[in-house]
Order: C-alpha cells, then sequence, then structure tokens
C-alpha cells in the first residue's frame, strides 16, 4: 500500500501542471483528428492474401479502369439518348470507365438481331443500365456528380455508391448520437451522485480520455468507419464507471480523513486494484479482436483497447487533479440523493436468485445453439434498407433487371484459342448473360492491330486480356457463392494458377470465407485471455469460470433472438459483438464478486447477498444504463444497417449481461459459495 502511495504522491502533489498537460494533449489530439482517413468500404479490410483482393491490385496495375463497381439506371430512353448519357456520365471526374450495350454488341444493327440476354442486361423496356467504374479516391465526388445528372427519378447502386453514402450519412448520424448521449450521461449521473458538479467533472475527464484517444488513431492512418462511429461512444459508455467509482471512494475517504490529498492518496489506492482488473479484462476483450483476418476486427479492437488504457491514465492522473482543484465547489454543489438504497431490491433479488438460477442453467444449451445457427448477410450488398434512397434505388434496378453483377476475370492474352475455349464454357453457366472480352466483342480471327488503341486498351494489357462477365446473381448468399467457385473451377482448369477473378460477389465470397473462419478462434482467445486475467487478479479458478459462463450466456441470449425472430443478421456485427460485450459487461460480473467476497467477511450468504446488491446496484446501473441507452440510438438513427444492427445487439446484450449479473450471478455465488469462501470465514459468519 505504501508502494502505490509513493506513486500517487507527485499527482496528488502538482495538480494544476497535471491539468495543464491534459489539457494541451486533448487540444493537440483534436487538431490530429482531421488528417485521420476514415475507410467505408469493407471489401478493403479483406486480408492482402485473399484471391479477390490480389485479383484487384493486379487489375489496377494492368488496366486503367478497374473493376465496374456501380450502376446506374436511366429510365425511358431511346438508344441515341443512352449513348449520350453514357459519354455525360463518362465525362464526370472520377469516373474511369462506363459500359453499356454497345460495348457488346452493335447498336447500329436492329436489337432483335442480337442476343436477348445480353441485350436485356444492358437494355431492357426503354430502361437503360450502365456498368460505371469509380476511382477510390474519388466515390463521393463522383457518387454526389451522377446523382444530380440523373436526378432522383432514376436509380444508382453498387458498392461505390454505398460506400459514398456511408461516408456522408454516417458523420452527421454520429454527432447527433453523441449529443444525445452526452445529456444522457450527464442526466444518469446527477442521478446517481451527490453533487451538481460531480457530472461534470466525469464527463470532463470522459471528454479528454476521448479526445486524446480520438487524436492518436493518427498513428493508424487510417480507421475503419466501425471504429469511427463506435469507438468514441464505446469508451465512452465502457469507461464510465472507473471515474465515478473514484469520486464515490473519494468522498467515502474524506469522511475519516479531512487533508484532501490525503483523502485522494486513500482512495487511489483502495480504487487500483478494482478499476485496473475491470479495465485489463475490458482491453483484453476488445485485444481479441486484433487476431481476426478481416481488418475490421483489428482496427476496432486496437482503437478501444487503446482508448480504454488512456481512460484508466485520465482516472489515475487527470481525474484525481480535477478533483482536488474543485473539490471545495463541489462541496458547495451537493444536492439530496436521488437513487434509492436498493435494500428491498436486494431483498427481492435474494429470494428470486435461485428460480432464476434454475432458468439460466435451462436456457444455457438452447442459447447457445440458437445463436449458432442464425442466417447471415456477409457483405454490403444489404447494409441500406429499403426506407432509404439507396435501398429503393437498388430494389428499383433488380425490379427491372433483376439481381445483377459484374465479375471480371483476367488470363493471359497469348493465346486466343483457349480464351475462346473457356468463353464457351463460361457461357453455359445458366447465371452467365453476357461476356464482354477480345474473343468475344472482336472475334479470334480479327488482328490485334485492327483494332482502335482505345478498344484495345479495355479489352486486353501487356499481359492479359480482360473478361467482363455479366451474370444474373445477387451480390451475396448460397447462389451466389457457388458460382463463384463454378468460374473460380473453370478458370482454374484451362488457366492453372494464371487467373485472377475479381467483383463484388467474389469479395463477398472471400469475406464469407474470412469471418467465419475467424469466429471461433477470436472468441476462444478472448473467453481465455479473460479468464487467465481472472484467475490471477481473484486468485480463484472457480470464480473466473461462473464470471465468464455469467457474460457467455448472456451474449448468447442476445445472440439467439435474431434466430428466434427469424432475422437475418450480419456477420460481422456478430462477430464483433462477442468480443465487445464480453469486455464491457464483464466488470459488472467483477464489481459484483468482489463486494460479494468483501461482505461475507462480516455477514452470512444470504445477507452478503442483500448487502452486495445494495451496495454495486448504483454504480452498475449508471454504467449499464449508458451502454444500453447508446447502444439503441446507435441502432436507431443510423441508416448504416451494419452499424445500426451493432447497436442494437450492443444494447440488448448490456440488458442480459445487467440480467444476468442481478439475478443469477448471486444465485451462482451463493451456491458455490463454499467453493471460493474459506472455511474458517464460514464459521465465524454464519450461514
Amino acid at each position: 500500500m505504501n508502494k502505490v502511495k509513493k506513486f500517487f504522491k507527485p499527482i496528488v502533489d502538482h495538480p494544476k501542471q497535471i491539468v495543464i498537460i491534459f489539457v494541451i494533449a486533448a487540444i493537440i489530439c483534436a487538431f490530429c483528428q482531421q488528417w485521420i482517413k476514415v475507410d467505408y468500404d469493407m471489401n478493403d479490410y479483406l486480408p492482402e492474401s485473399s484471391a479477390s483482393t490480389t485479383a484487384l491490385d493486379l487489375m489496377e496495375e494492368e488496366f486503367d479502369g478497374g473493376i465496374p463497381n456501380a450502376r446506374v439506371m436511366i429510365r425511358d430512353v431511346t438508344i441515341p439518348q443512352a449513348l449520350l448519357m453514357k459519354q455525360e456520365i463518362l465525362a464526370i471526374d472520377g469516373v474511369t470507365d462506363v459500359t453499356w450495350l454497345d460495348d457488346a454488341v452493335s447498336v447500329e444493327e436492329p436489337l432483335a438481331m442480337q442476343d436477348t440476354d445480353t441485350v436485356e442486361t444492358y437494355y431492357k423496356d426503354g430502361n437503360a443500365l450502365f456498368s460505371v467504374t469509380i476511382e477510390e479516391e474519388k466515390q463521393i465526388a463522383a457518387v454526389n456528380a451522377i446523382r444530380d445528372l440523373i436526378g432522383d427519378d432514376n436509380a444508382m447502386t453498387g458498392s461505390a455508391v454505398s460506400t459514398a453514402v456511408a461516408t456522408q450519412s454516417t458523420v452527421s448520424e454520429i454527432a447527433k448520437i453523441a449529443a444525445i448521449a452526452v445529456v444522457f450521461v450527464i442526466f444518469v449521473l446527477i442521478l446517481t451522485t451527490t453533487s451538481w458538479l460531480d457530472a461534470f467533472l466525469v464527463m470532463a475527464g470522459l471528454g479528454i480520455a476521448i479526445l486524446i484517444n480520438a487524436g492518436t488513431n493518427l498513428i493508424f492512418g487510417e480507421i475503419s468507419f466501425v471504429t469511427n462511429a463506435a469507438g468514441n461512444i464505446l469508451q465512452l459508455a465502457v469507461s464510465l464507471d472507473y471515474s465515478v467509482f473514484l469520486l464515490h471512494r473519494f468522498t467515502e475517504c474524506r469522511q475519516n480523513q479531512p487533508d484532501a490529498k490525503e483523502a485522494m492518496t486513500e482512495a487511489l489506492s483502495m480504487s487500483v486494484s478494482s478499476i485496473l482488473s475491470s479495465g485489463l479484462t475490458t482491453v483484453i476483450g476488445f485485444l481479441a479482436l486484433c487476431i481476426m483476418q478481416f481488418r475490421i476486427g483489428p482496427d476496432l479492437g486496437r482503437a478501444l483497447a487503446k482508448g480504454i488504457a488512456i481512460s484508466l491514465i485520465v482516472v489515475f492522473a487527470f481525474m484525481p487533479a480535477l478533483i482536488l482543484l474543485t473539490y471545495k465547489l463541489e462541496d458547495k454543489l451537493k444536492h439530496k440523493e436521488f437513487m434509492p438504497s436498493f435494500h428491498k431490491f436486494g431483498k427481492v433479488v435474494q429470494k428470486l436468485m435461485l428460480p432464476c438460477v434454475i432458468c439460466f442453467v435451462i436456457l444455457v444449451v438452447p442459447a447457445y445453439l440458437a445463436s449458432n445457427s442464425n442466417s447471415f448477410y456477409y457483405g454490403a450488398s444489404k447494409i441500406f434498407g429499403p426506407s432509404t434512397q439507396l435501398g429503393a434505388d437498388t430494389e428499383a434496378i433488380e425490379d427491372i433487371f433483376g439481381k445483377q453483377d459484374t465479375y471480371v476475370l483476367l488470363v493471359p492474352k497469348e493465346d486466343k484459342a483457349l480464351q475462346k475455349t473457356l468463353s464457351d464454357e463460361l457461357h453455359k453457366l445458366p447465371e452467365v448473360s453476357s461476356i464482354i472480352s477480345y474473343v468475344d466483342t472482336v472475334g479470334m480471327e480479327i488482328p490485334e492491330s485492327y483494332l482502335d488503341q482505345a478498344t484495345y486498351e479495355k479489352l486486353c494489357s501487356d499481359h492479359y486480356t480482360r473478361m467482363v462477365i455479366s451474370v444474373d446473381a445477387a451480390y451475396e448468399g448460397q447462389e451466389t457463392f457457388a458460382l463463384v467457385k463454378n468460374i473460380r473451377s473453370i478458370a482454374e482448369k484451362h488457366y492453372p494458377g494464371e487467373w485472377y477473378l475479381a467483383g463484388q460477389g467474389v469479395s463477398t465470397y472471400d469475406l464469407m470465407d474470412t469471418v467465419t473462419a475467424d469466429m471461433t478462434k477470436v472468441n476462444l482467445i478472448a473467453i481465455g485471455a479473460v479468464l487467465l486475467v481472472l484467475i490471477l487478479t481473484l486468485k480463484s479458478i472457480t470464480l473466473p469460470v461462473i464470471l465468464v459462463l455469467s457474460i457467455e450466456t448472456a451474449i448468447w441470449i442476445n445472440l439467439s433472438i435474431p434466430y428466434f425472430t427469424d432475422q437475418t443478421i450480419f456477420y460481422i456485427a456478430y462477430l464483433i459483438i462477442s468480443s465487445v460485450q464480453l469486455g464491457a459487461t464483464v466488470d459488472y460480473a467483477i464489481l459484483f464478486t468482489e463486494r460479494y467476497k468483501e461482505f461475507r467477511e462480516t455477514y452470512g450468504k444470504k445477507d452478503a447477498i442483500v448487502q452486495t446488491v445494495q451496495a454495486v446496484t448504483v454504480s452498475i446501473l449508471t454504467s449499464g444504463s449508458v451502454l444500453t441507452v447508446v447502444g439503441f440510438l446507435l441502432g436507431k438513427i443510423s441508416t448504416h444497417g451494419l452499424l445500426s444492427q451493432l447497436g442494437y445487439f450492443l444494447g440488448k446484450g448490456t440488458l442480459c449481461s445487467l440480467v444476468i449479473v442481478l439475478f443469477v450471478l448471486p444465485g451462482l455465488l451463493y451456491l458455490l459459495d463454499g467453493v471460493f469462501i474459506k472455511k474458517r470465514k464460514q464459521k465465524t459468519a454464519g450461514l
């Protein structure tokens, strides 16, 4: 204890200097945020070694235009009008290529004489559908320019459009969520503290921690849209209780120690163990995301882990200094306690805990099985629902042209006879509606020298020929994944190890393959690491198992709800929430258990349960209510399907964890008391 007090002495002796240092750091970090790039394209986070990523990189090297990433539909146009619109879209800055009917067939000849499937891929019932390639760096400006050109009566969809819309909408939505969350947090803090100033002290500490964490993300250069949207809010909600706990301890210590500096040193000494153990388990839960191959996981994990670490530094350095500078004002602004004692609630829990344990045991296996039996979306095709303009546009295009996607296959260009054989076999696939390639569009008999340079460069590079394959398939689903495997198998048969395939459906297949492989690995490591930390800090094997099983069951119940409600969920949200919920809510179980052990020193089992519930309910509800509300705010306000679902998972998951910690965990501790409470204590304390 003396060593701990000695460690904190420079902080309590120089509060002004400490506060100034942190404020300056926060200001610098606030400016740093403007240089941090945010990536909204999920496909960018595939492993660099994935087949579709390798293919995209090669296409960028070999061809000026990349793979089509947008579809634009113009209603009620003639062929000449469509050709003019094609040129106008192509003239927009950031648009590198536009493919339409004239690239596949001769539009100067009657359409009735052309292949019907090919024609209706691009032109149907007076509606023209263009495949557009947009540069990644200019997506927002290009998409907005296309929208201005075509108007709201026409439609556009695709990954480039989705990324541009997400980039613009998410920024404003997150700002709205943050504003509401801050107001709610202040309201909760006023209810759960004893001074009007306390809420603003806690918010000041949280604000400093969030600004420093957000600004130091500059070391990563670029962060994902998930980190940008949820990182700050999660950091606020998860680390809130650290500052509240320190404030409560300081208030307690001042009752016996009139000197404020000595009281703060005492409060820090008493708090450091419990806050650090809670913080460390949270950090480890988030760090587990770093082992994911899908790089949104590491991106979010390292940012959140860093954020919690910074929050701990702020709690142990900035907050003590700030409190010491303002405690006299805090005393003047005291108000009556708004929260009840929760003693009666403790009695209710004590009566209900054993029936709750029975329900818990009954639910464990079904919840686990159901949570692993959900239906999933893996890519970005369903990110924006029909209530959004992008969702409505997607439905409008699919109503006329059906579900379509464009794949690009690169093969060595020397052997045109082999290219023809490959093309013929691809044409036999029922999902393939048309192929634009040298052998299909020009003909294998026509020498390359007969072509103008622009046409040739669209079809061939120095080393490869490009086959643009239009398929009647959704961006994802079992049929799409089967088609991708078929095309890859055919390409491998003719060009072993020499082919490259890309497209939204192809990337989604690789995404599915990557994230499903991550699931078991991430969960096992997260659980194992948290268990290890708890074993070391609690010096017990039984207690860590009880705590982790409690929170894991809450996670399973949370993730089983979509199965029983027949809801398809985004796999990435499903994957991320497991580690986030474990890391964010295991603190409640730790706090409850630590206080129970403390009360067992002087109380019997039943009375210790009542006293523990009374002592911890306010702290647990403070953090839990904020995390719940923040989650539901994200779910309700965000139009981005993945972020919205992640928010709802967070809100529902926190509620599940709260219920289990407050109603089930007491019963488990009561039943297993003899395993981790020493016999000598039982004899003196009674039952």
